[in-house]
């Protein structure tokens, strides 16, 4: 990917930071959004590899600010719109307020809309370009804990393959990723998933974690780092004829075919 411009979203910490890396890591230039940077983004930034872009992406105008910031250093070949973030609800359904709702669908969704609307008229314009979408097995795999993350990510999965069949035609692909449990902060964090059943519970979070994917085949949590190559192989030229397509990451936890 060597001289080409990428666009991250929710590049400072977890699947995002590590998408970062491995692009650059590959050659590109990433334009990194995020409400504000990491320690990790700032020394990427201090090499010359990053330009990070604070905003709040959950505004109308965040991620098309994010795209104007990409687009004056030249051509957009990359979008990965990544940004995203669960909180569980150990109270079920009745619990998910209507704010709740509007929260996870604006910053899990439409952040990936609007992006996407600012960045593919150059693509298409240029005849070039890949979109990757950062869901989740939880798309096809709904879990009432994280109800409203798994509607929104099946929203999500559904628009890449949408969108595949409109812009493919043009030159742009448009896939899709869908890790199951991954070792950053989300799933093993002091607010995320394992704590936070943890003290629904008063089970281990470790336990918890350890069952997360202790019926899967692997029998372990996928890394950032994997996920990244993913990501990375299907935005390269190695993947040019791969569009529409969802991509698991997930030790097996998907047993069945889709």
């Amino acid at each position: 990917m060597d001289g080409r411009t990428a666009v991250v979203t929710g590049a400072s910490k977890g699947i995002g930071l590590a998408v970062t890396r491995t692009l650059t890591d590959a050659g590109a230039h990433v334009v990194a959004g995020a409400r504000g940077p990491s320690p990790e983004i700032e020394e990427l930034v201090d090499a010359g590899k990053v330009t990070f872009v604070p905003g709040d992406l959950t505004t109308t105008s965040g991620p098309a600010a994010l795209v104007e910031a990409a687009e004056r250093r030249g051509r957009i070949a990359l979008l990965v719109n990544n940004v995203g973030a669960v909180t569980p609800r150990p109270g079920g359904f009745l619990t998910i307020t209507d704010d709740d709702w509007h929260t996870s669908w604006t910053l899990g969704f439409m952040t990936a809309v609007r992006a996407t609307r600012a960045v593919l008229p150059g693509m298409v314009e240029r005849g070039g370009g890949v979109i990757v979408m950062v869901g989740s097995v939880n798309a096809f795999l709904p879990d009432p804990l994280v109800l409203d993350y798994s509607v929104i990510k099946a929203a999500l999965t559904n628009f890449a393959k949408g969108l595949s069949k409109e812009v493919g035609p043009r030159g742009v692909r448009v896939v899709s990723v869908s890790p199951g449990p991954v070792a950053t902060d989300l799933w093993l964090g002091d607010t995320g998933v394992a704590r936070t059943m943890s003290d629904a519970t008063g089970e281990s979070a470790e336990d918890i974690a350890r069952s997360a994917v202790g019926a899967t085949p692997l029998g372990r949590f996928s890394t950032p780092s994997e996920v990244a190559d993913l990501v990375a192989f299907l935005a390269s030229d190695r993947a040019a004829n791969i569009t529409g397509a969802d991509v698991t990451i997930d030790a097996g936890m998907i047993t069945t075919m889709r």
